[in-house]
């Protein structure tokens, strides 16, 4: 349908196109092979072909009924005059806008229709000079409408192509939250319920403790997706989503190492400097980055021992986790790295993930 700017635009386009091609009549001068005074019927031409442009919705009927009204007012031997810019709109509107395969056919047809008056004078030669001028009034126009339509269909793709972009990042990054969250309360749920299952015969209430700290880490760990699932809910305000759980942070790396602690790792946590508040992206970023690491303690370390150092700088926090590992042990980069990679990336920050001395260490230094 027509918008209402559309629809102006169409109204004041006729408006144009008659007055140059009927207001024009009067003064035209007959030379050449153009013999014919203006009568009313070239008046009546002359309007045909300009008020063809209000339905330039559909572009070959409108170039059609165009052509047609001004290749008969040529053929008749008016003069030349405003009514050639009656075509020339309509060859632009058809490349602008209908596929390119009938728009060559409906402008090659155009052409011929008008370039047919040349042979229907007694002078042929004289008629051929305006054979070249008489092409460009189609051949120009329409030549810059289709490079117009190549160049919106370019940025079309191009805004396209962003906006998929832009989509697959935000998935990713949903998927490296979900794989966070879920991940880090499993292993710590397994660890916990590995430590019940051995100990429910020979000390029960050690096995209660344990089963207590299943409860509780399932619990935050549901709590902690349902807020970063809400998080993709445009309708939701955000002081509702921080409602349904804590926001990651630093200020929580105590009770992550604590959750982790319950869980069978013993862990050493370290912070210096002065702690402060951090652009909310970068206390993700860290957090995540700690959380991924003892995710990784938990399930592939050699010994249950992990060390955490938070260090606050004058103009950076920097996050470090480093546990002992076998020297023969091979290290491959999972979903979990390339994750933290790419958190660390995107907020301008730096990651170290390297091996020796018998440890495993991930370092990470972000603005702040």
């Amino acid at each position: 349908m027509h918008t209402g700017r559309e629809l102006a635009g169409t109204l004041i386009l006729t408006g144009v196109l008659l007055l140059v091609a009927v207001g024009t009549l009067p003064f035209l001068v007959v030379w050449g092979t153009q013999s014919r005074p203006v009568d009313a019927a070239a008046v009546v031409l002359a309007v045909v072909a300009a008020a063809s442009a209000a339905l330039r919705r559909w572009p070959v009927v409108s170039f059609s009924i165009c052509t047609v009204a001004t290749s008969v007012y040529l053929m008749l031997g008016y003069p030349y005059g405003g009514i050639l810019l009656c075509p020339a709109v309509a060859a632009y509107t058809v490349a602008r806008r209908t596929p390119l395969r009938v728009a060559v056919v409906a402008a090659a047809a155009a052409l011929a229709l008008l370039l047919a008056h040349v042979f229907t004078n007694g002078t042929a030669v004289e008629g051929l000079m305006t054979f070249l001028p008489g092409s460009a009034w189609i051949v120009v126009p329409f030549s810059i409408g289709l490079a117009r339509r190549l160049v919106v269909e370019a940025a079309e793709r191009q805004r396209a192509e962003s906006e998929r972009r832009a989509l697959d990042d935000e998935r990713l990054r949903l998927a490296s939250e979900v794989h966070d969250v879920v991940g880090h309360g499993l292993a710590a749920i397994q660890m916990q319920a590995d430590i019940a299952r051995h100990v429910r015969d020979r000390k029960p209430e050690q096995a209660d403790i344990a089963l207590d700290a299943i409860s509780r880490t399932s619990a935050e760990a549901l709590a902690e997706l349902r807020a970063t699932l809400a998080s993709i809910a445009p309708s939701e305000s955000a002081a509702a989503r921080e409602a349904r759980a804590p926001t990651p942070g630093l200020a929580r790396v105590g009770d992550l190492c604590a959750r982790m602690r319950e869980s069978g790792i013993a862990v050493d946590l370290a912070v210096t400097g002065t702690p402060r508040a951090l652009d909310p992206a970068v206390d993700v970023a860290a957090y995540r980055v700690l959380q991924e690491s003892l995710t990784n303690v938990a399930k592939h370390a050699a010994r249950r021992h992990a060390s955490v150092a938070v260090r606050y700088t004058a103009d950076a926090v920097e996050v470090e986790v480093a546990n002992p590992m076998e020297p023969s042990a091979e290290v491959t980069e999972g979903f979990g790295i390339t994750g933290m990679r790419r958190r660390v990336d995107d907020v301008g920050g730096e990651i170290t993930v390297s091996t020796g001395g018998g440890e495993f260490r991930v370092a990470a230094v972000l603005p702040g």
